[in-house]
């Protein structure tokens, strides 16, 4: 039976990319969706990209992807981080061809399912959402905005008021497990930060994951070690 794998935020960790799909074992006719931030954070940036072209790995855009896109098509270098840097030393003509291909998600209408970098507000159209809600929404705000953890302390998850239709499977929100609410999974689990790197096999409802060999980034959201 064919499988569809979501694979959680990689943050050009290749090492532990390569070992995850090592054991996977994908066979031809499994689908495998990355969530989006391949990039960033981890050394090896381009690697990782060229493992998801080898592996034949889609992937959606994430906030880091959108970043460096953004800052190169509208020339616009302040909006870059300093860890962005690195990342643009490595990426090829190719690399950047890959990334401008990135779709916002990825519908599975068969399963009512939704693959997307960091998720939705729960009171509007899930397909008509901005880019930047998509992208960036880790919590809800008094105002009902979406935002991001640190700028809105106490809020809560925006999965916590999700409750489908459609299921959401997206990561961007790193925490030391695998977040489950009935209408959404989130699977980033750290791995940049020293955590794991996670897939979540959809028809098992299953996890594979892999320990990040060191912790290449802090997190003040993450133990120390996770």
């Amino acid at each position: 039976m064919s499988r569809t794998i979501a694979i959680g935020d990689v943050h050009g960790c290749a090492f532990e990319f390569e070992a995850l799909l090592k054991a996977l074992a994908p066979q031809k006719h499994d689908r495998i969706i990355q969530l989006g931030d391949l990039v960033n954070r981890g050394p090896d940036s381009h690697d990782v990209i060229q493992l998801a072209q080898e592996h034949q790995v889609e992937a959606v855009l994430g906030n880091h992807e959108l970043r460096l896109l953004r800052a190169r098509r509208e020339m616009r270098p302040e909006i870059l981080k300093s860890y962005d840097y690195p990342t643009l030393n490595q990426l090829t003509t190719a690399d950047w061809d890959f990334l401008e291909r990135l779709p916002n998600y990825q519908h599975l209408a068969e399963r009512d399912t939704v693959l997307v970098h960091a998720g939705f507000l729960p009171d509007q159209v899930w397909h008509e959402q901005d880019i930047d809600v998509t992208v960036h929404i880790q919590v809800i705000d008094a105002e009902g905005r979406a935002a991001k953890r640190s700028d809105a302390p106490g809020a809560s998850a925006w999965a916590d008021h999700w409750h489908g239709a459609p299921f959401v499977i997206y990561g961007h929100t790193p925490r030391p497990k695998v977040f489950k609410r009935p209408g959404s999974i989130g699977i980033d689990t750290g791995c940049a930060y020293g955590g794991h790197l996670t897939a979540y096999i959809l028809e098992e409802d299953a996890y594979v994951q892999i320990r990040a060999r060191k912790a290449y980034a802090h997190s003040k959201r993450m133990p120390d070690p996770v």
